[in-house]
């Protein structure tokens, strides 16, 4: 096959602004590089020990997935079309153009450390398998990052790919860490596009930007995309039970909490679509959770009281926190650290609640019917 994963990146790289050499970053890729427990990271793993991974127990269903990904029914999608040329659809009032473009640069950096990590896993491992599979994957999210790229031209701003790629700290995850956090991040994805989509769907007078109208099939790449880790975790039933059920259960709730916090500073972007952050967190984490039961014997409960009032504070405090960083001075940083325990505090809370336990389903594969 084709080296996907080198043409993903060159081409990711190549929708990318230009940057003179020596020329210090602009603010866009500034705000990318950033590294906070709200900003998408940039990961490696163990290349070797991902070598071993054996698909033979769901064989099957892998070639099926093969399959989908080989006949690449996005092939042409991710483009702006020629009759939007020369519009500008970063026209909006203040508050939600900044927003806006900070939620596509966000989604940027989340699609192009996928990018990169798929294009860096493909490099690495020699089993067959896993470079057909990371090669699809690092095709799809780098014309992902790309396309977010073309629009955010309209801004007059950009993220230089290139110095990200190089500048970005990079955070080590043992293989099956990047199977639990990869698959939550790709379902919940997933869920929070189609939710954006179906909303629009029913409220086109609510689209305030053309990309929404790509929502759609972008988020069945990530839910096809999180298809593959939930075979790979099936054909390796360990990592499904035993202590690794502490692990499963810790990366979901650092997902939904990610999520919701961050989600609940974009309250003008949310307001423009209709939708409380709240509400939609909820939303997104039924279908996340109900997607995860095809490969989690355990799935956080969501809906309880004591879930969604943690979820609440853990905002109150992300905000209290932006307060101390702009106080600054020694006073600001003795309350950054006492927010910072309250906030281990309360995920230590949410983390020891009840959580939901089901048998796994016999059939892996889902659809992305939602």
């Amino acid at each position: 096959m084709n080296d996907h994963s080198s043409e993903a990146l060159a081409a990711a790289r190549a929708a990318a602004p230009a940057r003179n050499a020596g020329a210090a970053p602009n603010d866009s890729t500034q705000f990318a590089t950033q590294d906070t427990l709200l900003t998408p990271r940039f990961y490696t793993t163990d290349f070797k020990a991902l070598d071993a991974v054996d698909v033979s127990p769901v064989r099957k269903e892998w070639d099926a997935l093969m399959a989908e990904f080989e006949m690449d029914t996005n092939t042409d999608h991710f483009q702006r079309p020629a009759e939007m040329a020369g519009t500008n659809y970063a026209n909006l009032p203040p508050e939600l153009y900044k927003e806006f473009s900070q939620f596509l640069i966000s989604s940027l950096t989340s699609e192009f450390s996928g990018c990169v990590l798929y294009a860096e896993i493909r490099k690495k491992v020699k089993n067959p398998d896993l470079r057909t599979l990371f090669g699809y994957m690092a095709r799809d999210e780098s014309r992902h990052a790309g396309f977010i790229n073309q629009w955010l031209k309209d801004f007059g701003i950009g993220v230089d790919l290139g110095f990200l790629t190089k500048s970005k700290k990079y955070t080590f995850f043992k293989p099956k860490y990047v199977y639990y956090a990869t698959y939550l991040s790709e379902k919940i994805g997933y869920a929070r596009y189609i939710a954006i989509y179906r909303q629009i769907e029913k409220h086109p007078e609510l689209r305030f930007h053309p990309i929404f109208l790509w929502f759609e099939r972008w988020c069945n790449d990530e839910f096809r995309h999180g298809e593959a880790f939930a075979l790979m975790m099936r054909a390796q039933p360990g990592l499904l039970k035993g202590l690794n059920l502490y692990w499963i259960r810790f990366f979901q709730l650092a997902v939904y909490a990610t999520m919701f916090v961050r989600d609940h500073t974009r309250p003008e972007m949310h307001k423009a679509l209709g939708l409380d952050p709240t509400a939609y967190g909820l939303h997104v984490f039924a279908i996340t959770s109900r997607i995860a039961e095809q490969v989690f014997p355990v799935t956080l409960d969501h809906t309880h009281p004591v879930f969604v009032a943690g979820l609440a504070r853990l905002c109150e405090i992300q905000q209290a926190v932006e307060d101390a960083k702009a106080r600054g001075g020694i006073v600001g940083g003795i309350q950054r650290l006492g927010l910072a325990a309250q906030a281990a505090a309360t995920l230590v809370k949410l983390y020891f609640l009840p959580v939901v336990r089901k048998d796994l389903p016999e059939d892996v594969r889902l659809a992305p019917s939602w």
